[in-house]
């Protein structure tokens, strides 16, 4: 009886859910439910293999089946962490100099703290920009979560709307973790470092989400500076690749396809548009905390969603 069970939802219940489910080139694409799988062994169903030859199609007994995704050249899309609507061109015309000069106590306490985390930064790493970058981005990637669970939480216990700051600030830390998601691809990370990246996160987690809490005006001016120093980082990278101190080797694919860069794309196009990442980044957050020096809240301004 089990077995004709699992047979009825694997043929008879896959048959709507296919018809449901087109690319527009008119093959289906399905997928299966782990949960499914399981339950129907458990309870003494047989799953068996396609024959060879047959394309393989398993729906999803909750009909959340992945559609087949291509890019503009007709080729497969096949990174399932991000989509194609997720790509973008970077606006590489912003000012990389602008910088917020701090004029209250908190503002220069923000201001000297980065700072003075720049020097055992500078210590550790040397002049390694590509573990450095990688480093610096599973810390980058922080702020921006943390922001977007707080507002989220906010808005959900006052009964009131974000303005669109939560999803803002969530694409913020989206894209800092698309830049490690690259730099994975060009520098792999030692042991120690791995160890390092958990101590640091932890830690940063935990002061930057009181710091939020306490004073997000603050929490929004230190990552603006943060950000300056990101600045300034990638723009050391780039002149080590441009004396040749470091290989100009060829984009990451992952790379090509998130910035739309070229084909023939090098290492030297990636940073930049990275840089340019980060510099929109801290016109946001320096944006932020103006608004929260103004005595306003996030809210009451249209947020730069899509900005970068």
């Amino acid at each position: 009886m089990s077995s004709r069970l699992a047979r009825r939802v694997f043929s008879a219940g896959s048959a709507g859910i296919a018809a449901a489910r087109r690319a527009p080139n008119g093959s289906t694409w399905l997928s299966a439910s782990p949960r499914l799988l399981s339950t129907a062994a458990s309870a003494g169903g047989e799953v068996t293999a396609a024959p060879q030859g047959e394309e393989k199609a398993v729906a999803s007994y909750w009909g959340v089946a992945p559609a087949k995704l291509l890019k503009e050249d007709g080729t497969e899309w096949k990174w399932n962490c991000f989509k194609p609507w997720d790509t973008y061109s970077s606006d590489l015309s912003i000012d990389l100099k602008k910088h917020h000069v701090p004029t209250t106590l908190g503002e220069k306490m923000a201001l000297g703290l980065v700072k003075a985390l720049r020097v055992p930064t500078d210590i550790f790493f040397k002049r390694r920009y590509g573990c450095r970058a990688m480093m610096l981005e599973t810390v980058a990637a922080v702020p921006g979560m943390v922001g977007g669970l707080v507002l989220h939480l906010q808005s959900l216990r006052r009964f009131e709307q974000s303005g669109g700051w939560i999803r803002a600030l969530l694409d913020e830390a989206e894209n800092e973790r698309m830049h490690l998601m690259t730099f994975m691809e060009l520098s792999k990370p030692r042991w120690y470092e791995r160890t390092l990246v958990v101590a640091v996160q932890g830690v940063f987690f935990n002061v930057y989400f009181a710091t939020y809490l306490l004073s997000p005006k603050l929490a929004h001016r230190m990552v603006g500076y943060l950000e300056e120093e990101a600045i300034h980082s990638y723009t050391e990278f780039l002149k080590d690749l441009e004396a040749g101190e470091i290989e100009n080797v060829p984009a990451p694919a992952i790379a090509i396809d998130y910035w739309r860069l070229p084909a023939d794309a090098t290492l030297k196009d990636v940073v930049t548009v990275v840089r340019a990442d980060e510099a929109h980044h801290r016109d946001v957050n320096h944006f932020a905390s103006d608004i929260h020096y103004k005595g306003r809240e996030l809210r009451e301004l249209p947020a730069p969603v899509g900005y970068h």
